[in-house]
């Protein structure tokens, strides 16, 4: 089944992909936010629609202790949006560091800041959707 995973942001939406096996995330693109989420969920739409999206996977921010933010009622109150713009199912996932694993793993490749800025969004999304499947395949371990 492919999934798409979403990190939303206030400026852009980092967008990613799995594998129909569900095995890999990658990361696909970038959305810049517009003047209105209605514009912003239907490019989101498109993009399910073009790539055969099953399931689309919402990042939310929680702090380290797991806490709601601000930032993770923000991301709970659009994925209700999401959910009702898309005729898949939209699910939640903790996003906990993915933004910074993403940033450093950019580094690690000597990225220059300008060009991480462009890309930091969408790999952010492939960590968090890649810990997604990770989580839902050792939960289907454990169900056999």
């Amino acid at each position: 089944m492919r999934c798409l995973g979403l990190d939303l942001g206030s400026r852009r939406i980092g967008v990613a992909l799995c594998d129909p096996d569900e095995r890999v995330a990658t990361p696909l693109t970038v959305v810049e936010r517009s003047a209105s989420r209605v514009h912003d969920h239907a490019n989101i739409a498109r993009l399910v629609a073009e790539y055969e999206v099953q399931t689309v996977v919402v990042g939310l921010p929680l702090n380290m202790s797991g806490k709601v933010t601000a930032a993770a009622k923000s991301a709970m109150a659009e994925t209700e949006e999401l959910r009702r713009a898309l005729d898949v199912p939209v699910l939640l996932h903790d996003e906990r560091l993915t933004t910074v694993t993403a940033d450093r793993s950019l580094m690690e490749m000597e990225m220059k800041a300008d060009a991480r800025r462009r890309v930091v969004d969408k790999v952010a999304a492939a960590v968090m959707l890649q810990a997604f499947l990770d989580h839902r395949r050792n939960e289907r371990r454990m169900e056999a």
